[in-house]
């Protein structure tokens, strides 16, 4: 799923879940009703109606037509069935799985905790902590030896505890070593 469709979707699942809305909704399935009317008897403002509206009306949910001064506001079923057809069909609501955490989650995690190519700090989160991990990993060559001294100058441009991030490598299953010699593998 790209960016658009995601924001869609966000879109679509924010407006649908407010309690508020859901009532217009209802109340708009039966009969068109005036944001007076529908304040009236929601019990809310005639402001945070025509706010409530709007959001629907911006899925094309919810339509309006005027008699006379007064405009009245109908619920378009046909718009909510277009709307399940074109964003929540299962290969939609699937095609984000193979990246859990959503969109770009490793790249804001990054952009937290890196400062150009410098580590601001460890991640306490495992999870961050690996995909930093991964991040530094990828700074070395696979299946390049490089003794311990080399590693460590390596990791110190980018964080100034090397010994720490060495063993966290090591943990994680990125890097392997054998006497003082290390190389970088892939993920398992």
């Amino acid at each position: 799923m790209d960016e658009l469709e995601f924001q869609a979707m966000l879109r679509a699942f924010k407006a649908l879940a407010d309690e508020s809305r859901l009532k217009i909704i209802g109340i708009l399935a039966g009969q068109a009703r005036s944001v007076e009317e529908l304040a009236s008897l929601l019990d809310l403002k005639a402001p945070t109606v025509s706010h409530h509206l709007s959001r629907l009306a911006e899925l094309g949910l919810v339509t309006m037509r005027a008699e006379g001064t007064t405009h009245l506001y109908s619920f378009d079923m046909e718009a909510l069935r277009r709307l399940s057809k074109e964003l929540f069909t299962p290969e939609r609501l699937t095609s984000g799985l193979d990246d859990p955490e959503g969109q770009g989650w490793e790249r804001r995690i990054l952009e937290t905790f890196l400062d150009g190519d410098r580590l601001k700090l460890i991640p306490a989160s495992r999870k961050k902590r690996q995909v930093v991990l991964k991040w530094l990993a990828e700074r070395f060559e696979p299946n390049v030896r490089y003794p311990e001294t080399e590693l460590n100058e390596t990791i110190k441009r980018h964080y100034w505890d090397a010994a720490t991030l060495r063993r966290e490598l090591l943990a994680s299953r990125l890097m392997q070593r054998e006497d003082r010699v290390y190389w970088r593998v892939d993920a398992p």
